[in-house]
């Protein structure tokens, strides 16, 4: 298995370079889906999940501007999270450690721990409720259940990270299915969804809302940990010479 792994990152190497075909870059691209996908979790909790139902039931159509723009703010932010790791070899937390001042850096560490506590909180009441209404459970037991299957979720990582992502990536895939057969089931109004991803419109009203469903997106602590997630890939591309050890070595054209 480390070979395999070792080859598939050897094809990394130059999948960056101007010259490279598009068949390169797309296998050098594709060992970095994994950690995208873990990071993707946090996108869909239940916080998220009940802030956009609220909007879509008291307004329809009209907020999907919001869950556009957010998701692509979002997108972006992960995505230079993670190029951060991958050039530099460490994780943003470092990077800001090393670079900010001491009480900069520990008011970043309060403010990401605060967030994750309050998005554990919102998971692990999620888990219970959904549980206690698809099956009746007490609500203290669904939360009890709850920790069970993230702790067993988080043992697959003792059989490899790659075990881990596979499971992670097989619910993610999972989720999307549900999605799209509620999609087909519902059937939108195709003309109103496109009027509401690209016409925005906020009052008074939905303002609260929107920035409800603004706040469940934008995930600080996710953000830390995608810079981290991709270090054990680099470790491995770095067995075949790639990435350079030095991001000065880097191609100013591809990695400004």
């Amino acid at each position: 298995m480390i070979m395999r792994q070792g080859i598939g990152m050897e094809s990394a190497r130059g999948a960056f370079s101007p010259k490279a075909s598009w068949r390169a870059r797309v296998s050098g691209a594709l060992p970095w889906f994994g950690p995208a996908f873990v990071a993707s979790v946090a996108y869909m909790d239940p916080g998220n999940f009940a802030t956009n139902i609220m909007g879509g039931a008291q307004f329809n159509y009209k907020l999907l501007w919001v869950l556009l723009w957010s998701n692509a703010m979002a997108i972006l932010i992960q995505y230079l999270s993670a190029k951060l790791g991958i050039v530099t070899g460490r994780t943003l937390p470092e990077n800001c450690r090393d670079r900010f001042p001491r009480p900069v850096t520990i008011v970043l560490w309060l403010a990401a721990e605060a967030a994750a506590v309050a998005t554990d909180l919102a998971e692990v009441l999620g888990g219970a409720l959904g549980l206690h209404l698809l099956f009746g459970l007490p609500l203290w037991l669904g939360a009890l259940a709850t920790g069970a299957a993230v702790f067993a979720i988080l043992a697959l990582e003792r059989a490899g990270f790659r075990k881990l992502e596979a499971g992670i990536m097989t619910f993610v895939a999972l989720i999307g299915v549900a999605y799209a057969v509620e999609i087909v089931l519902v059937q939108p109004e195709w003309g109103a969804v496109a009027a509401g991803v690209f016409k925005p419109a906020l009052d008074a009203k939905s303002a609260y809302v929107a920035v409800g469903m603004l706040g469940a997106t934008v995930m600080p602590h996710v953000v830390y940990l995608h810079s981290a997630l991709v270090l054990p890939r680099r470790r491995l591309a770095g067995s075949a010479g790639w990435p350079p050890t030095s991001a000065a070595s880097w191609p100013t054209s591809r990695w400004p």
